[in-house]
C-alpha cells in the first residue's frame, strides 16, 4: 500500500519540503536524496550570493564580456525572459541592485538602473552589453527547482507527490490530490491541487520587498497576497511576484481561467472574477 514520505531539506533560503508518495520506503528515500543532491547543485548554480556560481559570474560582468553557463542556469533565464514578455515587464529578474536596496531598507534613494545583459539565443551564453545589471532569481528560482525535482521524480517512477518550496510555491503531480489552504487575515479558502503548481506572494511576511522595474519609488500594492496556479511551478513563481504590481486598470482586463487566480483584499480572499465584478466603473 502506498504511503507519503516526507521529507525536508534547507535550501535556495528556504525549506524545501517533498511529499513523495511510494509503497517502497527505499526507493523514497533514494530519490529523496537524488533529489536532494539536484536542489544543492541548482542552488550552487543559480544563487547571487555564492561565489562562482553562474549568477554570482554575470552578476560581476564587465562591458562586452560573453560568458558560457550552464544548461540550467541559462534553461532558466529563458524561463524568466518568457515571463518577463508574458508579465508585460513587471517580471524582471535583472533588478539585483533595487532589490538588495529594499530588502536590506538601505538609506537614500534607490539606486538608478543602468547596463544591459544579452541572452544568445542558440547557445549557453550571455553578453554583457554594458555593465551595471544585476540578476536575481529570487522570483523564478525557486518555482525552476520544483519543475527540475518533478522531472527527476517522475524518471524515477515515483506515482505522485506534493513538492513545497518553503510556503510560497507547490508542485503536485500524479494522481493524489492536495487540499491546501489560503490563508488570509479575513478568512481562507482551500483549494485542491492536482497535477499544477500554486505559487503565491504577498507584503505580509517579508514586508515591501517586490520591487517594481517600472517605479522608482517603491509600489503601492493593491493587495496584500495573491496566487495563482499554473502548469509549471517556474511560471507561477514569477506570475505571483508579477500580480503584486498589477495595476486596478491592468486587472479589469486580465484575463484567466476560472478558480485559477485568488487576490487577498481588504474584505477578505477573492477569485479574479469575483473581484472584476466588485471594481468601479
Amino acid at each position: 500500500m502506498s504511503q507519503i514520505h516526507q521529507f525536508d531539506h534547507h535550501a535556495m533560503k528556504t525549506t524545501f519540503i517533498l511529499r513523495i508518495v511510494a509503497e517502497d520506503a527505499k526507493l523514497a528515500h533514494d530519490v529523496a536524496h537524488a533529489a536532494i543532491v539536484l536542489l544543492d547543485e541548482i542552488e550552487n548554480t543559480l544563487s547571487r550570493y555564492i561565489e562562482g556560481s553562474d549568477v554570482f559570474r554575470i552578476n560581476h560582468m564587465e562591458t562586452g564580456q560573453t560568458l558560457f553557463i550552464s544548461q540550467t542556469c541559462y534553461d532558466c533565464l529563458r524561463l524568466a525572459a518568457e515571463a518577463h514578455e508574458h508579465t508585460g515587464g513587471l517580471f524582471d529578474i535583472t533588478l539585483g541592485t533595487l532589490i538588495e536596496h529594499q530588502k536590506n531598507k538601505a538609506a537614500g534613494s534607490a539606486p538608478s538602473l543602468s547596463g544591459r545583459l544579452s541572452i544568445d539565443p542558440d547557445r549557453p551564453a550571455i553578453t554583457c552589453v554594458t555593465a551595471g545589471r544585476e540578476i536575481d532569481l529570487g522570483g523564478i528560482g525557486k518555482g525552476y527547482a520544483l519543475d527540475q525535482l518533478k522531472k527527476l521524480l517522475e524518471d524515477w517512477d515515483i506515482e505522485s507527490a506534493l513538492l513545497c518550496a518553503g510556503a510560497s510555491t507547490q508542485l503536485a503531480f500524479g494522481s493524489a490530490t492536495w487540499p491546501i489552504e489560503l490563508s488570509g487575515d479575513h478568512n481562507q479558502q482551500t483549494i485542491k491541487l492536482n497535477n499544477q503548481a500554486l505559487s503565491a506572494s504577498g507584503i505580509g511576511i517579508q514586508g515591501s520587498h517586490i520591487v517594481s522595474p517600472q517605479k522608482r519609488h517603491s509600489p503601492d500594492y493593491n493587495f496584500k497576497r495573491a496566487w495563482i496556479l499554473q502548469p509549471s511551478a517556474a511560471l507561477a513563481d514569477a506570475w505571483s511576484t508579477a500580480l503584486m504590481l498589477i495595476d486596478i486598470e491592468q486587472l479589469r482586463t486580465f484575463e484567466a481561467p476560472q478558480d485559477t487566480l485568488y487576490f487577498e483584499t481588504t474584505t477578505g480572499i477573492q477569485t479574479l472574477q469575483k473581484l472584476q465584478a466588485t471594481l468601479p466603473e
